[in-house]
């Protein structure tokens, strides 16, 4: 199952963040091509004051990837509302502070981003800062509303809302540039718009019934406001250490390659962040799943999930990189149409950036592990270390010794100076090679259960469920507990999950899973049915007057606890059952 839900998720966010950049480069594209160089460089300047609302979103974005992830893990849909209602409440704030910031302060803005204080190029950076600002509250909205509609397997129309954004920024472009002749403000307006109409999509689902996220103001806390910024942290490392990088390599290919190289260096970063939509992806859906699974201290899971998306930072780095490879003039004559020596260091630049996207990816998958496992400050010494400090070091020194070509094999040795760095603190710690045994996962001796401990399966039909129910009887009477806490827990086990396979298997052509655990803890028994069939919430809307009913409704009397939440597009019911020591003390 866990590798069903990496390959439904990676699809969504690779063409989530893909469709994004791709918005982005043909913003780029448009303007160099059709309204001039003045219009480029006003761009080029108002792109900071554009990237701070970005780098609040994604900061908070991550944020409610660590946290709501945890909440979904322990099957507690209060928290995960209390997630959601801050989250919005946080970026609505913000994003309405910051437009009105930016449209009062506009032109002392241009002035301190280096457009003058007057002339052409002041006055367009002044307009596309007003258009974009505009859309300020939609750009953080999307990037607020992206993780939840991850968690809620709404991938469909994540993707609907993110391809309806790019189409209307580029149509609305085009009418910008050929209709209205609306300038810089017509592109920055066109950007803003494009960001509602993502929202006003991706609110079919979140104003509907259907949602399983609950806004609420009495929600809205201090103290998870508090958790979701610490959550975006080491997201927050990772724009740092951009920013510093992008200032560091510019100095040093001004220093051996002159303007040319440093304009070279502007078109092959557009390109690779969009090429960077396959580790965008990785990390994502890490952050996600590693942190249900770690709440659920589920060992077996978090090897799987790594393993997985391990085997996915091959084979599409080795896709990507070869289509870098090969279409690299192609790509590069959008930017710079004319041949000549930046054209040329383009491609060179572009070529030798392809070879670092399958190290990046491997880092981003354990570095999003380890921060969800409670390991920030190893997440963000390996983001300082992966976005600055390695690819500065490695582009230094190879400008000494090859000159403007050794600068551009920056990011392929700082991501596999990361890699290694990783494998080598992984060997120290655990004192075992990182692909022996669990070691790359990093976690204390104690973590998860005992296999004597824990019974796991998958069922695919009602025979499985019968052989569960037996093995589940004989498992707790082999850890001491009587005949009655034995038929508890088989009882459970067969009207729960024969009910998800008579009911929730069929109705479809699909093929379905259900995964059920039964752990053995210190203090009580715990059984978890996670299954990927249409939503239905047996604990709170139990339907009356059906026999399937009293089945679920025997079970619930038996549990002391009972949790469920509909997430990743999947049902996840917890059930907590006394020991029978429990059981003889009530009675």
């Amino acid at each position: 199952m866990i590798r069903k839900l990496v390959r439904q998720m990676l699809t969504a966010q690779i063409l989530s963040a893909l469709t994004v950049s791709l918005c982005l480069l043909i913003d780029s594209v448009m303007i160099s091509r059709c309204l001039g160089e003045t219009a480029m460089a006003s761009y080029s300047l108002a792109n900071p004051v554009l990237l701070a609302i970005g780098a609040i979103g994604s900061l908070l974005a991550a944020g409610i990837q660590v946290a709501c992830s945890k909440s979904l893990g322990r099957g507690s849909q209060t928290e995960t509302n209390a997630g959601y209602s801050s989250a919005v409440a946080l970026g609505a704030g913000i994003s309405v502070l910051f437009s009105i910031v930016v449209i009062l302060f506009r032109s002392p803005l241009a002035t301190i981003m280096g457009a003058g204080r007057s002339g052409p190029l002041f006055e367009e950076t002044r307009d596309y800062l007003l258009g974009f600002s505009i859309g300020a509250p939609g750009s953080m909205g999307a990037l607020v509303l992206v993780p939840f509609m991850q968690m809620a397997g709404q991938s469909g129309l994540l993707i609907a809302a993110v391809l309806g954004m790019t189409v209307t920024d580029i149509a609305l472009d085009l009418l910008n540039v050929t209709v209205f002749h609306g300038g810089m403000f017509g592109m920055g307006l066109a950007s803003a718009l494009s960001y509602y109409v993502a929202i006003v999509i991706g609110c079919v689902y979140f104003l509907s019934k259907k949602c399983v996220f609950r806004f609420s103001r009495r929600l809205i806390t201090r103290e998870k406001i508090l958790e979701l910024i610490r959550g975006g942290i080491p997201a927050g490392f990772n724009m740092a250490s951009s920013v510093i990088l992008v200032f560091m390599i510019n100095r040093i290919l001004k220093s051996v390659g002159g303007a040319s190289a440093v304009a070279a260096y502007t078109v092959v970063m557009s390109i690779g962040n969009a090429s960077n939509c396959i580790t965008t992806g990785i990390g994502g859906v890490s952050l996600t799943l590693a942190g249900v699974l770690f709440i659920e201290e589920d060992r077996t899971g978090l090897r799987e999930l790594i393993r997985s998306l391990g085997w996915y930072s091959v084979a599409l780095g080795v896709v990507m990189g070869a289509a870098l490879l090969a279409g690299a003039p192609l790509l590069v004559s959008l930017f710079v149409p004319e041949p000549g020596v930046v054209r040329d260091m383009a491609i060179r630049g572009l070529r030798m950036f392809a070879a670092g996207l399958i190290p990046c990816c491997l880092n981003n998958a354990l570095k999003n592990m380890y921060q969800t496992s409670g390991r920030e400050k190893l997440t963000e010494l390996i983001s300082m270390l992966e976005g600055a400090v390695f690819p500065a070091l490695a582009g230094f020194v190879c400008s000494r010794a090859i000159g403007v070509n050794g600068v551009w094999l920056f990011f392929a040795l700082g991501e596999l100076l990361t890699l290694i760095f990783i494998g080598a603190l992984i060997r120290r710690k655990t004192g075992s090679l990182p692909w022996k045994r669990d070691s790359f996962l990093l976690l204390r001796e104690a973590f998860g259960t005992d296999a004597d401990h824990l019974l796991e399966a998958d069922v695919h039909n009602l025979q499985d469920v019968t052989d569960l129910v037996a093995r589940a009887e004989q498992f707790c009477l082999r850890h001491g507990q009587s005949g009655r806490i034995a038929n508890h827990i088989a009882l459970c086990i067969e009207e729960m999950a024969g009910n998800i396979v008579q009911h929730g298997f069929t109705g479809d052509s699909k093929p379905h899973h259900l995964s059920i655990r039964v752990l053995l803890k210190p203090d009580e028994w715990v059984l978890r049915f996670r299954d990927d069939c249409r939503a239905f919430d047996p604990v709170h809307y139990v339907p009356s007057g059906q026999e399937d009913a009293l089945g679920i409704r025997l079970v619930l009397s038996l549990a002391k606890q009972a949790n469920y939440t509909y997430s990743l597009n999947m049902n996840n019911l917890t059930l907590k059952l006394p020991l029978d020591e429990q059981v003889a003390a009530q009675a």
